[in-house]
């Protein structure tokens, strides 16, 4: 009988990327191996279809931090829990590492349930097979860890994202620009992109490239304001792609600028060059994983803080759109 496992990552988009490389290495060391995913609701799309995963079970994590939605809440554990005892697993890997997720994997019915020693919230209390995971080193090495007690080490690290279809949202080369980002504090001026828009189109080597502009629906305001100061130079996809097709436009590209986002996640995953913006957040945790990629960061004493909220956001203002076009002309874009 095949192994059954189910991997725990609710979210976000950029952990959930993180995390591909676990699965991959899985699949790998073990090809019969059927293996499940616990994916909060919104995320379906970047897994659905996957080849190396059976089955997804989306839950509304967002509800259950609200006591107002207790009942709900309590209702769809129930069902959660019914649902995963029917799969029968094996194992059951927390790659969260915090008390929602941790909880599942009790409610999975595991034999095995694998987890950080160092998760917080008290994770660690329903793991009955403990990884020193680490605080210091990139979210996509430190859940590789959890492979430690399957005995796999993997050679390469790869990102199998799901197959997509091929879009082309322009006639000929573009870029891509991710303006947005979940906390105010990681967001580059608008006013800055917009200088980098017409710096990157009045540069001869660079004509022919068209920006585009993409993110979720509400990241519409800042690609509106980024329109307006370009003169509507780029293509606006914002809040217009789903998770797939900002999946196949990354690829297309020929390089990335952006925030610390998911996005950029994505775009690293599938090898695109990215040019990212580092202000609160720090790039060795998190930044794009490869060393083809720039980062840009003021480096300030207080970086990072990984603060969402900030008065004066100096260490995103310090990185001028004049320094961030030096480094891109160090991009071979042959």
């Amino acid at each position: 009988m095949a192994e059954s496992i189910l991997i725990v990552k609710p979210s976000s988009l950029g952990d959930i990327i993180h995390t591909l490389p676990l699965l991959n290495a899985l699949k790998h060391a073990n090809p019969q191996a059927e293996v499940d995913w616990v994916l909060a609701r919104g995320f379906e799309d970047i897994l659905r279809g996957h080849p190396m995963i059976r089955k997804i079970f989306v839950i509304n994590k967002d509800s259950w931090k609200r006591p107002s939605s207790l009942f709900k809440t309590l209702k769809e554990i129930a069902n959660l829990s019914r649902d995963l005892r029917k799969q029968k697993y094996s194992t059951c890997i927390d790659v969260q590492g915090l008390f929602r997720s941790a909880l599942i994997t009790i409610l999975s019915g595991a034999e095995r349930r694998i987890g950080f020693s160092d998760a917080r919230e008290g994770a660690p209390l329903f793991y009955n097979e403990k990884v020193e995971g680490g605080r210091g080193i990139h979210a996509v090495d430190r859940y590789l860890k959890l492979l430690n007690p399957f005995g796999i080490k993997p050679d390469e690290v790869e990102f199998p994202l799901p197959p997509v279809e091929e879009i082309r949202p322009v006639q000929g080369r573009y870029y891509v620009i991710i303006p947005g980002a979940r906390w105010q504090t990681k967001i580059w001026p608008s006013e800055y992109y917009a200088q980098l828009v017409r710096l990157i189109s009045k540069k001869l080597s660079l004509s022919g490239l068209t920006p585009v502009i993409a993110g979720s629906k509400a990241e519409r305001p800042i690609a509106e304001k980024i329109m307006k100061l370009s003169k509507g130079v780029p293509v606006d996809l914002t809040g217009k792609t789903s998770l797939r097709e900002l999946i196949s436009i990354i690829r297309g590209a020929s390089f990335v600028i952006t925030n610390d986002s998911g996005p950029m996640h994505i775009a690293s995953a599938v090898k695109i060059p990215v040019i990212a913006i580092f202000g609160p957040t720090s790039p060795k945790l998190t930044g794009p994983y490869g060393e083809e990629h720039i980062v840009l960061s003021a480096g300030l004493s207080c970086q990072p803080c990984f603060k969402k909220v900030c008065k004066d956001v100096r260490c995103l203002k310090e990185v001028r759109p004049e320094m961030v076009f030096e480094k891109l002309l160090s991009i071979n874009l042959s």
